[in-house]
Order: structure tokens, then C-alpha cells, then sequence
């Protein structure tokens, strides 16, 4: 009987199948179904995302391990998808970092990036960042690497020294993160393809490029991030920005009009709610479970 492949396995499986990888922000397991229905092989789970949907939370640090691994468990569970998880700086020092890993691999996911803010950071596209020492992160990521129990687990360190130090320092960062074990890179906000290409060129593993929305980093095609050799194309927020958009419109309609009708046509229907649910199936199911007999 053959083993099943790992999470970490099936997520390098894709990364080698698909040129730059698209990997999808799914903020809740109903959305990873419906990114795993049209056709991506890979999700993900944001930290802020996690902060502010399922909290209510900026994204300054404020969230714990405990908080996005729920939301992790629950993607996994509900989609089978390879999914990358962003776990912030780790939620501590060697120990807790270890932790960490462990737990993630544990409930089915395939990788996760950790990045060199300090502890009480910001999203990597806002103003004010700070960055640890380049020996302190590269102790994150041995402690990340050591923790793993799967040797295709990936850990990706994510540098945001750009912004703060220069491209010059953010690439020396990324290769001694590579030197101490890292799998994959994830250079935050780039603003040109050259910047992606310098990356490539110097760590000589798997690089990502983020494409957040207002931002710092053009929306580059996934033609040119392959033109300047990017093996990821993350899209983090965009769809939970478009949900909360279309959400936000529901109740300001609703509020103002006193009635939903006159945007009904909105809406996603019941039927095709079930339809990404498997809904029929699992009353199919419980009629075949509890059918009388007579």
C-alpha cells in the first residue's frame, strides 16, 4: 500500500507543475472551495487576513498561533489543497517557533513563511517597519528548519529589508537565510521585475513575488514575473477585499432601501451555494444512512 504524498510534497509537486505557481488567498474553507473549483493548486492564508476577518484586528502582530491555526485547520480540511500559511515571526523565540512548525505540519499544511520583522511588526507594505538583526532571523529559520518532521515541509523566510535597508542588504538577508536552511524566499514589496531577477539570481531557490492590491508592487502578469524567473505568484487579499466589498454593499442596500430585491441579481444563489458545498450529496447521504425499511 503506498504512502500518501505530504502536504510539502504535494506544494513542490504544484511549484514544478505550473510556472510561476498561482497560489490564492483563501480566507475561510468555503472560499478555498470555490478557488480549488476553478482550477488553483495551491492556497493561502494570510496573517492580516486572519487579523482582520476572523478577528476583527489590524495586522500589527496582535493575532496568535492559535488564532490562524484554526482557520488553517479548516481550509485544509474542507479543500485538500497544499496551502502556504503566513505565521508573522513565528509567535517567539527558538522554542515557540519550533512549536510552530510542529503545529502547522500537524493539521495538513504544506508550508509556511516567516519573516525578519521584529516582534511587533506591520503589514509589509505600510510605513514604519522594522527589521531584526540578519543573525537573529537567520536563527528563526534554523529553528524553523529544525522543527520540521517532514523533509518536504516547506519553510520560506520572507524579508522586508528592502524598505528599510536597501535591495542590496534585503538580497545578502536572503542568502544567508538560504545558507541556514531555508527552502523558499519571499522578498516583500518589490516595486520593479529587475528586483525579482536580482533575488533569483543570488539565492538560486524558488523566490515569490506578492501581488497585493495597493501596494507597493505592481500587478505584474504571470508572463512577466516567468520573464524575471518568479516560481510564485501570491495573491493574499484580493478576494476577501472583493467579499467584504460586495458585503459592505448588501447591508448599505439593505439599510437604505429596506429590501434586498433590487440587488438580488448580486447574489450568489442557494443552488449555487450548494452546488460548491456538495449539499445534494450529503442529503443523498443521510437517506441512504437513516432510510425506514419496512
Amino acid at each position: 500500500m503506498s504512502v500518501p504524498e505530504s502536504a510539502g510534497a504535494r506544494f513542490r509537486a504544484a511549484l514544478a507543475a505550473e510556472s510561476p505557481l498561482q497560489v490564492i488567498g483563501a480566507i475561510t474553507a468555503y472560499a478555498g472551495l470555490m478557488a480549488k473549483r476553478v482550477g488553483y493548486q495551491a492556497l493561502y492564508l494570510s496573517g492580516g487576513g486572519v487579523a482582520a476577518n476572523s478577528l476583527g484586528m489590524p495586522d500589527l502582530g496582535i493575532s496568535t498561533m492559535e488564532d490562524v491555526l484554526i482557520d488553517a485547520r479548516r481550509v485544509v480540511d474542507a479543500t485538500g489543497l497544499p496551502l502556504l500559511v503566513d505565521i508573522d515571526t513565528g509567535w517567539g523565540g527558538a522554542f515557540n517557533i519550533a512549536r510552530t512548525i510542529r503545529s502547522f505540519e500537524r493539521v495538513g499544511v504544506a508550508a509556511v513563511h516567516i519573516e525578519d520583522q521584529v516582534g511587533q511588526k506591520r503589514c509589509g507594505h505600510r510605513p514604519g517597519k522594522e527589521v531584526v538583526p540578519k543573525e537573529e532571523m537567520v536563527d528563526r529559520v534554523k529553528a524553523a528548519v529544525d522543527a520540521k518532521t517532514d523533509a518536504d515541509f516547506v519553510v520560506m523566510a520572507r524579508t522586508d529589508a528592502a524598505a528599510v535597508e536597501g535591495i542590496d542588504a534585503a538580497i545578502d538577508r536572503a542568502c544567508a537565510y538560504v545558507e541556514a536552511g531555508a527552502d523558499m524566499i519571499f522578498p516583500e514589496a518589490m516595486k520593479t521585475l529587475d528586483d525579482y531577477r536580482r533575488f533569483k539570481a543570488a539565492v538560486k531557490v524558488p523566490i515569490l513575488a506578492n501581488l497585493t492590491e495597493f501596494g507597493s508592487t505592481p500587478f505584474f502578469t504571470v508572463d512577466e514575473l516567468r520573464s524575471a524567473n518568479v516560481d510564485i505568484a501570491l495573491y493574499c487579499c484580493g478576494a476577501y477585499r472583493a467579499m467584504n466589498k460586495a458585503a459592505l454593499n448588501f447591508y448599505e442596500t439593505v439599510r437604505r432601501e429596506g429590501t434586498q430585491k433590487n440587488i438580488i441579481d448580486t447574489l450568489q444563489t442557494r443552488e449555487e451555494l450548494y452546488d460548491f458545498l456538495g449539499y445534494h450529496a450529503y442529503e443523498d447521504k443521510l437517506d441512504a444512512l437513516f432510510a425506514h425499511k419496512d
